[in-house]
This record gives C-alpha cells, structure tokens and sequence, in this order.
C-alpha cells in the first residue's frame, strides 16, 4: 500500500467493511492521508481505543457507520480498499461494483480477500466449517476478480495469489490440542518448503490481492 500511495499521488482514501480500522489507521499513522473507516456497525470505544495506542485522536478518521448496499456515496477517494469483505457476499460482483463506485477518476481500488482454495481452505474446512461456511469460495478466483474490473472499464489491473504460504484458524487456542498440534506441524512444514523454494500459487499461497485503476 506504501507503494501505490507513493506512485500514484493519494492524499485521500477510505476502508469498506474494516471495523475497527487497522488499515485505516496504519494509512493515516504512517501514510499521513485523509482516512474514512466505513462499516454496518462500529463502536466508537473499541475504535477510540485502538486509535490511542497508536498516538492518534478520534478526530484523525471519519466514521460512517452505514448499510453498503443503500449507501450512495458522498464523495470519492483516491484510495479505496477492503481486507477481508468481497468473500462474504455471493454477488461478488456486485460487491466489486460498490467499491468501485467511490473510487474517484484516477484513483485506485486496492482488494484483499483469503485463499480458501489453498491448504488454508482444507483447514478451514476440515477443522472450522461454521467459518468456512460463512466464506464465497467462489469469489477467491484471481481471474474472476480481473474480469469484474475489466467490465467496469478499470485499467492495469492486477490479480493474483499473495504470500508464498500459511495456514491459520479462528479461534485457534479453543480447537483440541491435537489439532493445534498439526496445524503447527504443517505451518512449519510450508514455512521451511517455500522458503527453500520461493513460489506464489493457488494451492499455497493464503491471500489473492486485487489492485485496478479508474480511469480518469
């Protein structure tokens, strides 16, 4: 993100979909940008709280505490960004879309999303399931992303798998002892093999990323 605040000029960004705003406080800590935290609920302390333990104060990012999909926006940024929201939704372009549309002229769109179609997914869906339940592994498809973008007249658009590997669970410390056994076992396993040979691919790697330019 250091990098395409730098090439392309961003003054002004916001994160959908990030409460509490670790994005959105890392661009403003370190990046010093005009930062928007949107998101269907936040709660203010939890926000003030992490706001504090990084210097900053309520005031250095605006809150919208919105429905996405009523939301029209008011303004448009250069930056937009989302970690972690598109594989919630089926329509995944739609959801693309939304973002899209507060992305201003020349500014960038900038998307994570997790892998679930690598050994991670296996995890989840072997170790998980109600979490991996909750995720479109139809949406984690690098090439379906490119052609959503490419249809909405995006330019230099960029998608592909992220991170050479890992594997993780949510809530791990309340899995069996055994699972978290393995689980260690096969995250060393893929640290060891994949820094002996380094590689990005589909069946490794734990994030796609997505990055589109709007025309100006």
């Amino acid at each position: 993100m250091t990098e395409i605040v730098e090439e392309n000029q961003v003054s002004t960004a916001i994160e959908l979909g990030g409460f509490p705003g670790y994005y959105a406080v890392f661009l403003k800590k370190y990046l010093k940008l005009e930062v928007t935290l949107l998101d269907y609920f936040v709660h203010p302390p939890v926000v003030n709280e992490l706001l504090k333990k990084n210097g900053l104060a309520e005031k250095d990012i605006q809150i919208i505490e919105t429905d996405l999909f009523s939301y029209h926006p008011e303004q448009q940024y250069d930056l937009v960004l989302s970690c972690g929201l598109i594989e919630h939704f089926n329509d995944t372009a739609d959801i693309i879309n939304r973002h899209i549309n507060f992305v201003k002229p020349g500014g960038i769109l900038f998307i994570t999303l997790p892998n679930f179609n690598a050994v991670n997914g296996w995890f989840q869906k072997n170790f998980d399931k109600e979490n991996y339940d909750k995720h479109n592994i139809n949406s984690m498809n690098p090439q379906l992303l490119k052609s959503i973008c490419e249809n909405a007249g995006l330019k230099n658009v960029e998608s592909g798998y992220f991170g050479r590997f890992s594997v993780w669970l949510e809530n791990e410390n309340q899995k069996p002892a055994t699972v978290r056994l393995f689980k260690k076992i096969v995250w060393l396993t893929g640290k060891i093999l994949t820094k002996i040979i380094p590689f990005e691919s589909k069946s490794l790697s734990p994030y796609i990323i997505l990055q589109a330019k709007k025309e100006l």
